[in-house]
């Protein structure tokens, strides 16, 4: 699937210069021409953030603090954590037999209840979610969310903000040889979320006909001291 470029009209250079983009099927204009409120909340949350020198030092856990920010600042403006669960109702229809005096069908239900996974934020029809230190499983979980919401109709298209790799990696590695440090993980390995995790299964169309934003983080997204 190829990539696609809407985000150059929709984002302000104020945010394409301090993060990196990528999308599929114009995921940036659906927002924009479907819910252009979404669009500019998203604008302005990522337009107020900062990048921390503690975000990339300290090691980051189910819900790193950096996460916690850019979810609250989310939830401040109405978005909530969401989840779509599938409830399918079966019937057994037993028709009836004259001769034994049977004269209306039996009918035996039967409910199947599957829970989904958990989206960040929701809010009409625009999910996003924030994965900044987490096992790179978490971007099938999440993929794998929006389709199910997009197929059942509940949204119009996807964010996820994450991270860039090789110059954050660079920047921590600097910030903790300096203060001393010699551990070099504290970003996280090869196997949590990140850009180079997030393209291939954008491009091989994990999210079926959803369109899907990424906004990756990068050292540009750092303020300075």
């Amino acid at each position: 699937m190829d990539l696609t470029a809407s985000y150059d009209l929709a984002f302000p250079v104020e945010a394409r210069s301090r993060y990196e983009f990528l999308e599929v099927r114009n995921a940036a204009a659906v927002i924009g021409a479907t819910d252009g409120q979404s669009l500019q909340e998203i604008i302005g949350v990522l337009v107020q953030f900062e990048l921390l020198r503690s975000d990339l030092v300290a090691a980051g856990g189910n819900e790193s603090k950096l996460a916690n920010r850019l979810n609250h600042a989310f939830r401040d403006l109405g978005w909530r954590e969401a989840r779509v669960d599938t409830r399918v109702t079966l019937e057994l229809r037993k028709m009836p037999y004259a001769p034994a005096g049977e004269t209306s069908a039996t009918v035996v239900p039967t409910e199947v209840l599957n829970h989904g996974y958990k989206v960040d934020n929701v809010i009409r029809r625009v999910a996003l979610d924030v994965e900044w230190n987490a096992k790179d499983g978490n971007l099938d979980r999440d993929i794998g969310a929006y389709r199910a919401l997009y197929d059942a109709g509940l949204i119009d298209a996807a964010v996820m903000v994450t991270r860039t790799t090789k110059d954050l990696q660079r920047l921590g590695f600097h910030w903790r040889t300096d203060a001393g440090r010699k551990d070099t993980k504290a970003l996280g390995t090869a196997t949590t979320t990140n850009f180079s995790k997030l393209q291939p299964r954008m491009t091989r169309g994990d999210s079926g006909g959803c369109p899907l934003l990424a906004v990756g983080i990068c050292v540009r997204t750092w303020a300075g001291d």
